[in-house]
């Protein structure tokens, strides 16, 4: 007896930006198949899903984008009779990205087209379409729709402690650990961090250095999230974490197994987030493993927006 196929992944986003105070959402109508959609694509081998996204994206309108918080997924059986299951997130498009677009006309894309919600409700073709759109309106009207994240990742596999002499925080990673931090930073990168701390830790710093070098960002190193200085209290873990909330940028905080939960929990005390079994799973990372904290530009105290966790993935 054959085992059944795993779903066929994909990725996409509501791409949305506002003109004279109306939001309006970008749709494209694929020639090949007559119909008119949101932009998606599929998953190739290695990438992340937020990674994939973005490419996408880029693939079919032209678009360079930065993602915001998750919309969630839509799943339906194609007619192979393969599940697909495609995950989207909002993107707000700004002048500047519009300006530098690129689009062609071909034989997949036919034109794109921006819409305000009444009208993207009745041209999508697909009932799953109209979904995510729904989920983005409901976003929008609570104020949510802007967003900036707190990007939690531990680092990459490192060398056991048993097999180094040297210090602990000069542990260096395994090849495997630095394979993670190559697969991963495309992903991070997805979500535009404009700063980069780590742990002190070589590990750390190592597991960062693709994503800097990608972002062309330094690499700030400070003890407060480092293993060697952690304690029980988390207090220097509660003042990194005040002082993200309060620049309200994205982030990247590249830290370890025991931190981590400190990392989150302070971001969930601070936006007045219910801990619940998402948020505690998204404190246990395996190494090279990231979460991405959304939280709203407009009400950062009314809870966290959204939570996702992603793995490196391997050819």
């Amino acid at each position: 007896m054959s085992l059944a196929q795993p779903p066929i992944l994909a990725a996409g986003a509501v791409c949305w930006r506002l003109i004279a105070g109306t939001v309006r959402i970008l749709v494209v109508h694929r020639g090949d198949r007559a119909d008119v959609s949101l932009p998606k694509g599929k998953v190739d081998p290695g990438e992340t899903l937020p990674e994939t996204a973005v490419r996408e994206i880029m693939e079919e309108t032209g678009l360079a984008v930065t993602l915001g918080a998750p919309l969630g997924t839509v799943e339906y059986v194609l007619p192979s009779g393969r599940d697909k299951v495609v995950h989207y997130w909002s993107c707000e498009i700004d002048e500047h990205a519009l300006e530098l677009a690129r689009f062609t006309p071909n034989a997949e894309i036919a034109a794109l087209e921006w819409l305000p919600l009444d009208k993207v409700r009745k041209k999508l073709s697909y009932a799953h379409d109209l979904s995510i759109v729904n989920r983005f309106a409901q976003r929008l009207e609570a104020g949510n729709a802007r967003t900036f994240a707190l990007i939690a990742v531990r680092h990459g596999k490192a060398v056991i402690p048993t097999a180094w002499d040297g210090p602990d925080s000069s542990r260096p990673l395994m090849q495997r650990g630095t394979d993670q931090a190559v697969a991963i930073a495309k992903g991070i990168a997805a979500f535009a961090p404009a700063k980069i701390i780590s742990s002190t830790a070589a590990r750390c710093q190592a597991t960062v250095a693709p994503l800097a070098q990608l972002l062309d960002l330094p690499i700030k190193a400070t003890n407060a999230i480092s293993q060697d200085d952690y304690s029980p209290d988390g207090a220097e873990v509660a003042a990194v974490i005040a002082k993200r909330l309060k620049k309200k940028v994205t982030a990247v905080l590249c830290s370890h197994g025991p931190v981590l939960p400190q990392i989150i929990e302070e971001v969930a005390r601070r936006t007045h987030t219910e801990r619940d079994v998402t948020l505690r799973e998204s404190a246990d990372l395996a190494t090279g493993d990231f979460t991405v904290l959304h939280i709203s530009l407009e009400h950062p105290q009314s809870g966290l927006v959204a939570v996702e966790t992603h793995a490196p993935s391997f050819d």
